[in-house]
C-alpha cells in the first residue's frame, strides 16, 4: 500500500513560435537596445545554434517552455510575446486557440 515514490516521465510543456520575423527583428534591437547574434543568443540560452537557427528559418517550430522562457528572458520581452503555449496530445502538438484580436470602436 505504501509503496515509496516513483519519478514518471510526465510530457514537457512546449511552445510554438508566434512569428520568427518577429523574432529575427527583435534580435536586432533586444530589451536593452543592443543586438544579439544568433551564435551569442544561442551561448546565453544553453541552447545549439542549429536550434536558434532553425527557430528562424521556419525548420523548428515547437520548443520547450523551459526553453522558450530563456530566449524570451535574454532577448528581454515577456514569454507570450514569441511564443503560443501549446497542448501536447499523443504525439502531436495542438495549437492552443489565439483569437484573432477585435478591432475597438473609437
Amino acid at each position: 500500500m505504501n509503496e515509496p515514490f516513483r519519478e514518471v516521465n510526465m510530457p514537457q510543456a512546449m511552445s510554438r513560435v508566434y512569428d520568427r520575423e518577429l523574432l529575427a527583428r527583435l534580435m536586432k534591437r533586444t530589451g536593452t537596445g543592443a543586438r544579439i547574434r544568433i551564435r551569442d543568443l544561442a551561448s546565453l540560452t544553453s541552447l545549439p545554434v542549429g536550434t536558434i537557427g532553425a527557430l528562424l528559418s521556419g525548420e523548428q517550430r515547437y520548443l520547450p517552455r523551459e526553453k522558450a522562457e530563456r530566449i524570451a528572458q535574454v532577448i528581454g520581452v515577456d514569454l507570450m510575446i514569441l511564443f503560443v503555449p501549446c497542448e501536447r496530445a499523443g504525439r502531436m502538438y495542438v495549437d492552443s486557440p489565439v483569437p484573432a484580436p477585435e478591432a475597438v470602436s473609437a
